[in-house]
């Protein structure tokens, strides 16, 4: 049984451009862009400015050069040079963020400071919890926040290596302005989408504002045999009832279909050359895209008190459906059945979850402010929430075995004696009250600190009538942070903080799994960083050192426990120069990544976890044009270090860099401002393993992109 052509490579300096424009969206966007005259006039440079995510700190609008925390806010300007349409796009840009079990047709999944973030804790839309168990749109939102480390302060329950939080974009602020833009985009692969952009004000006084998104795509990627679709509808406002009073609402609505994507595998006890990105290893006739729907939205009401104190009421609701679909490879090759045959030939299930409902409401209401307390000033803030969230699944899933694939390109049969397994519904409810306070203990010293005391029930049930297993625990804790902060001169500040956080773990809601969907406790992280940052003339820098320290979850023979210690020693680091025209930056990161106190399986004590580079680089080098004002031009490079594949060391993934050409044109057409950009992706067309996890007790191994090309245009008018 032969099994080479998923893995052959490309002849070398192989590269399609693919330049025909199917879609009618994206050809007429452009026409439209060209019917102005070819008059251009320079536009005024773009200024970032440096302010904290004040939704996911929880200790207000403090610039990040003074806070003593690491995060990082990636602007609406950002998002648009990526071509982010997911928030791995985005992320990927800081060196901490790595894949994670990172499909390409799926939810993203990603790790930060070597932690695998949890999709039901770690994300947040507008400051409040949502469920990032599904495809959530970029193209309204404003820009995306990452806290870096353990976030008990901020969310009480959260996996430790930081929390994400999409901040939607909003009306604009000023009487007159107006926004009004057409964009369109071609690549990676043949996808092609447009979007519209709108937002003014009304009404009397214009006190009345709107800010209206729209998006379609058709979804054609490098990897061939995934075509699908998704579209985005979204409408935020803002009523300003008074001077001291503010109504916002906002909501979308979004549908992604998609044919899935599969990751290669080990090939018995070795690991394979690099595979072809663009093959979709288990496409079958029969194969069904996967379905994700949602709804969100939320509204905020904001009343200045007196002595500039603000109280703010805020909910928060989130209601999901997904259509759970994949052509599903899973190999017997090892004793467990968790790699290829040597072969390469591999097994082929067919796995579908319909109807998948998962729903979240939060209810928040916070009040800030400042107070003179003896000799010092306190920036204090009183919060509380009650937040419920349901997983309610079909009563079975469809986990059927088809046959078993010899090489690429096989068709086995459809389905027909389908095998199916009981799902299991999960919920909870928890209720947190919260405090911080930043108190100014000298002109240039400050203390951090604050407290978050969650109070959580939670339950399961399995959906298996002869055993339905019901489980419900109720946990309360408290997780403290604290910092202090100082500035050594202008611009140059120095911190330590400390800080605390609980994970609730659960079984993954997997056939299987001997313990599927159970509840398997709460445990609590701990971190410690010491930092610096600052800024002198054209240098900018920050670095960190931190320690964290939490109970590790692992999978033996499809059995999920929580036993022993994974121990994250790291040092997180960026230094950037502007100069002229130029702008020069890096970022790395340093990890070392130890698991302890394992009484099960002994073996992996002392060991580095699979799946986490030890070293990290992000780095970018970018030119503004003199002599065409608007003209820039941008090489990014990427780099991640060997990762483990097996437990034991015996197999590695080595590790890749890749480079990323762009060039940005900002202009005037006819007074119309039209920002164009063209990029090349994977420069050198590199070929290797992205990632290597392990997942339901499978090693996977996910192929990098290859060279792809990207264009887009976004006119205002």
């Amino acid at each position: 049984m032969a099994f080479f052509s998923p893995f052959s490579r490309r002849p070398s300096g192989h590269f399609e451009p693919r330049l025909a424009l199917r879609a009618t969206q994206v050809a007429s966007a452009l026409a439209w862009v060209a019917m102005s005259n070819a008059h251009a006039q320079s536009l005024t440079e773009i200024t970032i400015t440096d302010k904290t995510p004040s939704q996911v700190s929880g200790f207000g609008e403090v610039p990040l050069s003074k806070a003593p925390f690491s995060a990082v806010n990636i602007d609406q300007q950002t998002l648009q040079d990526v071509g982010a349409q997911r928030v791995s796009d985005a992320l990927r840009l800081d060196a901490s963020v790595a894949d994670s079990y990172n499909s390409p047709a799926y939810w993203d999944s990603l790790s930060v400071r070597g932690y695998t973030l949890d999709n039901r804790y770690n994300y947040r839309r507008e400051g409040l919890p949502i469920s990032a168990e599904t495809m959530i749109p970029m193209d309204n939102k404003e820009r995306i926040e990452l806290f870096k480390g353990t976030s008990g302060i901020q969310a009480g329950t959260s996996a430790p290596g930081g929390l994400v939080n999409y901040v939607v974009k909003r009306p604009p602020s000023a009487k007159d302005e107006t926004i009004r833009s057409l964009s369109a985009s071609y690549g990676p692969g043949k996808s092609s989408s447009t979007g519209l952009d709108l937002g003014g004000r009304f009404g009397q006084d214009q006190s009345l504002g709107y800010r209206f998104n729209a998006a379609y795509e058709d979804l054609d990627p490098y990897t061939r045999n995934t075509q699908g679709h998704r579209q985005l509808m979204a409408l935020a406002m803002d009523w300003r009832i008074s001077p001291d009073t503010k109504l916002e609402w906002e909501i979308e609505r979004s549908e992604r279909q998609q044919l899935g994507v599969n990751g290669y595998s080990l090939l018995g006890d070795t690991l394979p050359a690099p595979a072809d990105g663009t093959r979709n290893l288990t496409r079958q006739p029969w194969s069904v895209p996967a379905v994700f729907q949602g709804t969100t939205g939320s509204i905020r009401l904001k009343q200045n008190l007196d002595n500039a104190w603000l109280w703010t009421l805020q909910y928060g609701g989130q209601r999901l459906k997904t259509d759970d679909r994949l052509s599903y490879a899973y190999g017997c090759g090892g004793s467990f059945c968790d790699r290829f045959y040597p072969d390469g030939s591999f097994d082929l299930y067919d796995y579908r979850s319909e109807n998948e409902r998962r729903t979240s409401d939060a209810f928040q209401t916070a009040l800030s402010g400042t107070a003179q307390w003896g000799e010092f000033q306190h920036h204090l803030t009183f919060s509380a929430m009650r937040h419920k969230q349901q997983d309610q699944m079909p009563i079975t899933q469809l986990y059927s075995y088809a046959g078993t694939v010899m090489q690429w390109g096989d068709v086995v049969a459809p389905q027909t004696g389908q095998t199916t397994y009981f799902n299991t519904n999960r919920s909870e409810v928890s209720t947190e009250l919260a405090f911080t306070d930043r108190m100014a203990l000298t002109a240039n010293t400050s203390a951090w600190w604050g407290l978050r005391h969650t109070q959580s029930e939670r339950s399961s049930l399995s959906l298996d009538p002869s055993n339905p297993n019901p489980v419900s625990v109720t946990s309360r804790f408290t997780t403290p942070w604290l910092a202090l902060s100082h500035s050594i001169a202008a611009g140059h500040t120095v911190y330590a903080s400390y800080g605390e956080g609980v994970e609730l773990f659960a079984a993954p809601n997997n056939a299987n799994y001997a313990n599927a969907g159970q509840l398997l406790g709460v445990s609590k992280s701990r971190q410690t960083e010491f930092g610096t940052k600052g800024t002198q003339g054209p240098w900018q820098w920050q670095a960190s050192v931190f320690h964290i320290q939490r109970p590790l979850a692992y999978d033996d023979n499809f059995t999920r426990m929580v036993d022993g210690l994974q121990t994250h020693l790291g040092l997180d680091a960026g230094l950037q120069w502007t100069q002229g025209s130029w702008v020069l930056g890096t970022q790395i990161q340093w990890l070392d990544a130890r698991l302890s106190g394992l009484t099960q399986d002994t073996r992996r004590n002392g060991q580095r976890p699979i799946n986490t580079p030890a070293m990290s680089l992000r780095a970018l080098a970018q030119y503004r044009f003199a002599d065409i004002p608007g003209l820039r031009s941008s090489l990014h490079l990427s780099h991640e270090g060997a990762r483990r594949v097996t437990e034991d060391g015996s197999i590695h993934q080595p590790s890749w860099t890749t480079l990323d050409l762009a060039t940005h044109y900002d202009t005037r057409l006819d007074g119309r401002r039209v920002q164009w950009t063209l990029a090349i992706d994977n420069l050198a067309d590199q070929r290797y393993w992205r990632e290597s996890p392990k997942q339901f007790g499978h090693y996977y191994l996910y192929p990098g992109a290859p060279r792809t090309l990207r264009m887009g245009v976004k006119a205002s008018f």
